[in-house]
């Protein structure tokens, strides 16, 4: 006589309560074509030194790649220490801080958080957190049209294509026009913006540097803003703001980034997390959560979310943003990688950045028929123009194992240079550039 062990018993009764014999009877409206019928492939129970030799075997099977891609992703350097505070189950298993009394590890995290993004974009307040970028983005355009109560946004085509789509999504069911601002050599047209400025118009969204890697006359778009009274969104990227203008000194109304740079792992795309500055004056239209410090009945220091504005905490009609539990853990990440690196480490990493982008870039515009696409200044990405087909370099560069950049066009290719890339990787680079198009 077989027995049953308690959990078949268990699913027995389960499938004989709602009236079902066997499992396949319970799935039969799953089509037999799209079921698995085959036996699954799992090796009999190891010890935990044989599973560590399995996936060591596993592992060997990786490929390792030299990254030039950017484009919104970088692989920059995580230091150790983000993995060994990170890896504390605290971190690892907080959740929404709804009772601040059992929460104050969290909210502080988050108020540090805050703290250390608003310092360095020297904007007067910063939410803990977003999703990304384009979420970020999203959300800053209906707070600003909110704010103005004016449809029309006027985008930069030199935008991260993959934001504007988020916010195409965000929009789609609204009445807000949003804009294109066409280009010129490379960077956005001020131009043609000052042309498109009218009373319509309450939202003008720049990246500085662009997403083609070149930097915008922030200045000068600043000045177009402040004559119109137009709310102006500038993206940014953080490593940047070591050595460039911050978005605080270039009056922007909100500054909006993905902070994937601050440390966090490129993770195949994702998760990641939107970092969200705005002025005082914008406080309390803020999107998302806002921690803050304060005293408690015995005169200590303690830790509360001062203002949180997703609907199920304050009134629908009140309710500016559905972001709640949010990237958590990464913006834990970002805090810790701001306070490890501090003012001087953000300022090195931004100069490694810069010079190597500059070196790389002097190497291969002196290759026949390799140019940039624009004269102006770049900092870690930029954009070339080649005399053969994007893709053939690319997949010679695969090849070689090495990730060349992103393809803009037929002949046009992104490369981003961090502080990882070494002379040699470079060098490596630099040479198949000349085998594959001087052939």
């Amino acid at each position: 006589m077989a027995y049953l062990s308690n959990s078949e018993l268990d699913f027995n009764e389960m499938l004989s309560a709602i009236g079902v014999n066997n499992f396949n009877e319970l799935i039969k409206n799953i089509p037999e074509k799209i079921r698995f019928n085959d036996s699954f492939d799992i090796p009999e129970a190891e010890s935990e030194f044989g599973v560590s030799k399995i996936f060591g075997k596993l592992a060997e099977k990786n490929e390792n790649y030299v990254s030039f891609l950017g484009g919104g992703v970088y692989d920059h350097y995580s230091p150790a220490i983000i993995n060994a505070i990170i890896s504390r189950s605290e971190f690892y298993t907080s959740y929404t801080p709804y009772q601040p009394e059992v929460s104050q590890g969290n909210l502080q995290l988050m108020y540090e958080f805050q703290s250390l993004v608003s310092e360095l974009t020297q904007m007067d307040v910063t939410n803990a957190s977003m999703y990304e970028a384009g979420s970020a983005l999203a959300e800053a355009i209906l707070l600003s049209v909110s704010y103005s109560k004016r449809k029309k946004v006027l985008i930069s085509a030199q935008v991260n294509p993959n934001y504007k789509r988020v916010v195409e999504t965000y929009i789609e069911n609204t009445e807000i026009d949003l804009v294109e601002i066409p280009k010129k050599n490379g960077i956005t047209d001020v131009d043609i913006l000052n042309d498109l400025i009218d009373e319509s118009v309450g939202t003008i969204v720049i990246q500085h540097p662009n997403y083609f890697g070149f930097l915008e006359s922030m200045e000068n778009i600043a000045k177009l803003r402040e004559d119109k009274k137009r709310l102006l969104i500038q993206i940014y990227d953080p490593i940047s703001l070591g050595l460039l203008k911050t978005p605080g000194e270039f009056g922007a109304d909100i500054a909006i980034a993905e902070g994937q740079s601050l440390g966090i792992p490129q993770n195949f795309g994702g998760p990641f997390v939107g970092l969200f500055s705005t002025t005082q004056q914008l406080v309390r239209m803020i999107p998302g959560r806002l921690s803050g410090v304060t005293k408690d009945v015995n005169g200590k220091r303690g830790f509360v979310l001062t203002l949180q504005t997703r609907e199920q905490h304050i009134r629908r009609e009140k309710a500016t943003s559905n972001i709640c539990t949010n990237s958590g853990l990464m913006a834990l990440i970002a805090g810790i990688y701001l306070a490890t690196l501090g003012k001087t480490g953000i300022k090195e990493v931004a100069e490694l950045c810069l010079q190597k982008a500059h070196y790389l870039a002097e190497a291969l515009t002196g290759i026949e028929g390799v140019k940039l696409v624009s004269s102006l200044p770049y900092f870690k990405e930029f954009t070339l123009e080649l005399p053969i087909e994007t893709d053939i370099l690319m997949n010679r560069a695969r090849e070689n194992k090495i990730f060349a950049g992103l393809k803009i066009d037929q002949n046009k290719i992104l490369i981003a240079v961090t502080e990882k890339r070494t002379k040699e990787e470079m060098d490596n680079l630099i040479k198949l550039f000349k085998t594959v198009i001087l052939q």
